[in-house]
């Protein structure tokens, strides 16, 4: 298996959550929300192996805030892609069932997966998310369903990027389901919490 420290947790379902953190967060932090919001889902939450400045863990590097290193993007995309791939093979659940949920940095990786690994996620729920980098022109996402929640006063990933990603995953095919609090900043609301249930609920009913 592609080696990253991970919580999983069965369920009693058919589909599987992967749980994405979002900066300083680590493999723990999100499986609470993920059994709330899907009570029956398997959950996979592989903690992010970059350290920024000796304290808060990531998924990979950054120059600056809002400055990406794509190329180090692009390999560890590759390598959590593995670990997906491991993982269904090693817990047994089913590939063609994984609905990717990521806060922050964690949406940012789970946005290269779709950009990259088109087919690895039925589904991506994308809290905070920003366009990494253009996908390629050939990609088609038909049959994928993604869900991009932003906030109108978010200071680190302005509302404008992540309706640009929405509508880039569009041009690919995706079924996309926009959110926008415009009072919400960085962190998540309740508003984001409904939202991301009723999506859940409906794609996995």
């Amino acid at each position: 298996m592609s080696e990253f420290e991970h919580v999983f947790q069965p369920g009693e379902g058919p589909w599987t959550l992967l749980l994405l953190h979002g900066t300083g967060g680590d493999e723990h932090d999100l499986v609470p929300l993920g059994r709330q919001l899907v009570p029956a889902a398997n959950l996979i939450s592989p903690r992010g192996k970059v350290l920024e400045d000796g304290v808060s863990l990531r998924f990979f590097r950054r120059l600056a805030v809002g400055e990406l290193d794509i190329p180090d993007l692009l390999a560890r995309t590759d390598e959590l892609a593995g670990f997906v791939t491991d993982s269904a093979a090693t817990y047994s659940f089913d590939p063609d069932r994984v609905i990717a949920l990521g806060l922050s940095n964690g949406a940012n990786i789970a946005v290269s997966l779709l950009f990259r690994h088109p087919g690895l996620l039925r589904a991506a729920g994308l809290l905070r998310p920003m366009l990494p980098y253009e996908p390629d022109a050939d990609l088609d996402l038909d049959g994928t369903d993604v869900l991009v929640a932003a906030g109108g006063r978010d200071p680190y990933v302005p509302s404008s990027e992540s309706v640009s990603l929405g509508k880039e995953l569009e041009a690919h095919n995706a079924t996309v389901t926009m959110h926008l609090n415009p009072e919400a900043s960085h962190g998540l609301t309740e508003g984001d919490l409904v939202e991301t249930s009723r999506w859940l609920t409906e794609l996995t009913a």
